[in-house]
């Protein structure tokens, strides 16, 4: 072997060990920074959405009831005890969300996540709720309070002072986060208002398959009819739909509305039983899929914003 071959070779061996070295490296550096981020666990798109702006980059989040399904009453699968039992911060909405078989109840239970010390914050902290009216239900709290931007807010607060509480460290990164988003959501609900103002007082009536914007219709004065009034076992029977059917032929309804998680049967067959036209689809229970309409909080109530009013006004 040549002298000027013996030197490649050396060269050689020498940069795919340092190639190695560095790769090495790289990876333990992320290994490192992933150890380094908090693991957090939300229940549902909407909460995982708003955390996941106030937490940045120092968190490692994960959704239980993935976009587009129902909340009210999922089923855990076992990645989603595995990363609960791992997670240093599980949150939820409360008031009645996740009470539905008491999934949620028993995920803390399994997962070692119940108790008065366990890191488990409930977002819905500090909002007045509004409670459901149906037969046998009277009394019980009504979730959707996020419909309401004034309480995502308080979702964004209670969700900074949460990750503030586990990770004082980083107190400042998660204030400056929740300022700036906090900021977007005020300008959100400021917009609500004005573009609502363009519809008259007579026509906020807005129709949905589920009762689910309660606190939407006290914050932007509008009213609010629907054929169920929470997702559950029962829904679209005859007695309900016969129901919104003497509503609409009492009142002049300009449009119905068909939420984007909700089998859309029951809405189709009131408006061809009343011939008023489907205006449009609205988010309540979830956010859209990723690249999608509505696949953030902030994106979905500005859908929801443009889609009501352009609904009852054309």
């Amino acid at each position: 072997m040549t002298k000027k071959r013996i030197f490649l070779f050396i060269s050689l061996f020498l940069l795919i060990g340092l190639t190695g070295c560095a790769s090495s490296q790289n990876q333990n550096k992320t290994a490192d920074a992933n150890e380094d981020k908090l693991l957090v666990v939300t229940t549902y798109s909407i909460i995982y959405d708003i955390v996941k702006n106030v937490g940045g980059d120092r968190i490692e989040i994960h959704s239980l009831a993935p976009v587009g399904s129902n909340p009210h009453e999922y089923e855990p699968l076992p990645v989603d005890v595995q990363k609960t039992t791992d997670a240093d911060a599980v949150f939820y909405n409360g008031l009645n969300l996740e009470a539905g078989n008491s999934w949620f109840e028993k995920l803390m239970g399994t997962t070692g996540k119940a108790g008065a010390e366990a890191p488990v914050f409930r977002l819905s902290k500090g909002v007045e709720p509004m409670f459901l009216t149906t037969e046998g239900k009277e009394g019980e709290e009504d979730p959707h309070a996020w419909l309401d931007i004034r309480n995502g807010i308080k979702y964004a607060e209670n969700a900074r002072d949460a990750l503030i509480e586990i990770d004082p460290d980083h107190a400042e990164e998660y204030e400056k986060n929740a300022e700036s988003y906090i900021k977007e959501l005020e300008a959100l609900h400021q917009k609500a208002i004005e573009r609502y103002s363009e519809i008259p007082k007579e026509d906020r009536i807005f129709v949905t398959s589920e009762g689910a914007f309660k606190y939407f219709s006290q914050a932007y004065d509008f009213t609010a009819e629907y054929i169920w009034e929470i997702n559950q076992e029962n829904q679209g029977t005859p007695k309900q739909i016969t129901r919104i059917l003497e509503i609409i032929e009492e009142q002049d309804i300009q449009g119905l509305f068909l939420e984007t998680s909700i089998d859309p049967r029951s809405m189709e067959m009131v408006s061809r039983e009343t011939g008023i036209e489907i205006k449009g689809k609205v988010f309540t229970d979830s956010i859209g899929k990723p690249g999608e309409d509505g696949d953030t909080y902030l994106k979905m109530m500005e859908w929801n914003i443009e889609t009501i009013l352009e609904g009852l006004t054309n």
